[in-house]
């Protein structure tokens, strides 16, 4: 059990806008959704103590700040995209303003930890969108980014093996995508999917960081996999090793 860590999970929010359209009449809808709490729960569950921000509200409050990142002992960046973080609202006014994934980079450097989580706004992305290979953290996760579409979608499943947690089984429940990485020289590979990582570890500087490359939440991640009992255990022994 990690007692007294203190994590900031940053993502897993998104809006959706419809347009209906009947002819020369159209009408829209729009609606929120916040998908986080199968990680909260599990982070929670492994005695973390987790403080939330959807991706909108990240945009505007992630922290700019050596001093706002210090009460924080792990960041987890899950599908939001590099721009949401680097174009803040200052610097869409055309000021300039803090490089917050820059900031974080420093971060750990100098003791602090580091994760991202795998979705469509998580490493590379969709169509290379989520952009991280081009930002600081770059060199800081513990695999490579690569700048094209790196989503693998798996729709019949592929079960996750362990390789370096001890005390939960061999195979996990099944996943169905993931972002394709490769683990960084020196890094440890802890789960794979076939041939390619689930989720890594490493050292940058002082500190420590992760690569968790399915979601947290559904498609990628389905129900019997988000309820997996040994899943907390998963995130405590990362917890222990980003601590």
């Amino acid at each position: 059990m990690v007692n007294d860590m203190h994590v900031l999970v940053v993502g897993e929010s998104w809006h959706e806008v419809t347009l209906y359209v009947k002819a020369q009449d159209v009408t829209a809808s729009s609606s929120y959704t916040e998908a986080g709490e199968y990680l909260i729960a599990a982070l929670e569950t492994a005695g973390a103590a987790v403080t939330y921000q959807p991706c909108h509200v990240a945009h505007e409050a992630f922290p700019r700040t050596r001093a706002e990142l210090e009460p924080y002992d792990l960041v987890v960046l899950s599908d939001v995209g590099a721009q949401t973080l680097l174009l803040t609202p200052a610097v869409a006014a055309g000021e300039t303003d803090a490089n917050r994934l820059g900031l974080l980079a420093d971060y750990v450097a100098d003791g602090g930890a580091v994760g991202m989580i795998g979705g469509y706004m998580s490493f590379a992305g969709e169509n290379g969108q989520a952009g991280y290979g081009r930002t600081a953290l770059a060199d800081v996760l513990p695999v490579e980014v690569s700048s094209h579409d790196d989503r693998i979608e798996r729709p019949a499943g592929v079960v996750p093996r362990n390789s370096g947690i001890e005390g939960i089984p061999e195979e996990w429940p099944a996943v169905l995508g993931y972002n394709r990485v490769s683990p960084s020289p020196g890094s440890e590979v802890w789960a794979t999917v076939g041939d390619d990582p689930l989720l890594v570890v490493g050292d940058h500087g002082d500190g420590s960081a992760f690569a968790f490359t399915t979601d947290c939440a559904e498609h990628w991640a389905p129900k019997p996999f988000l309820e997996w009992k040994h899943l907390p255990a998963m995130w405590e022994a990362v917890l222990d090793r980003m601590a």
